[in-house]
């Protein structure tokens, strides 16, 4: 089903909201969990919803990738995916396309390191991590199984939000 029809939505514009960044405190990358979970209404989408109007917020285009998948796979159609992307995206997330040198070879190194710990990090949630780390912000997800070897074994580059 689509956000318009499960999650109120906010009085501001996205033209407000984008301008308006810049006062904001901090900084936030959500990863494809995150973003479903708000979309979805499932559990800790007030956390991600309260993010997106307070704080600024964006996305990796493979995170957002993921997002789009996720819809086709539940069976919806090529336009409701289109418009879950462009929902977030009009709330004020901030779409990032990084894969300059330096970001790809970052995120290929956390793929390496997790592997060589053992563990099976999904490569988009090494391009988060990266993205998080290059804007010194923090990493919003609900996925402990993913996210909590890694903080334990002190491989995570950035803070961590847990929503749920």
């Amino acid at each position: 089903m689509h956000l318009s029809s499960q999650v109120a939505r906010p009085s501001h514009n996205a033209n407000e909201m984008k301008s308006n960044w810049k006062g904001k405190r901090m900084s936030f990358v959500l990863d494809a969990c995150a973003m479903i979970a708000f979309l979805r209404d499932e559990d800790g989408a007030e956390v991600v919803e309260s993010l997106i109007l307070d704080e600024y917020c964006m996305a990796h285009a493979v995170n957002l990738c993921e997002v789009y998948y996720d819809s086709l796979v539940r069976g919806e159609n090529e336009g409701v995916a289109r418009a879950l992307i462009a929902d977030v995206e009009s709330l004020g997330v901030t779409p990032r396309e990084d894969m300059d040198l330096q970001f790809w070879q970052e995120v290929g190194s956390h793929k390496a390191r997790t592997r060589r710990a053992s563990l099976e990090v999904p490569l988009a949630d090494c391009f988060a991590m990266s993205l998080a780390n290059r804007e010194g912000a923090t990493l919003v997800t609900s996925d402990h199984g993913d996210f909590d070897p890694i903080i334990g074994r002190g491989l995570c580059p950035c803070p961590v939000k847990f929503i749920r």
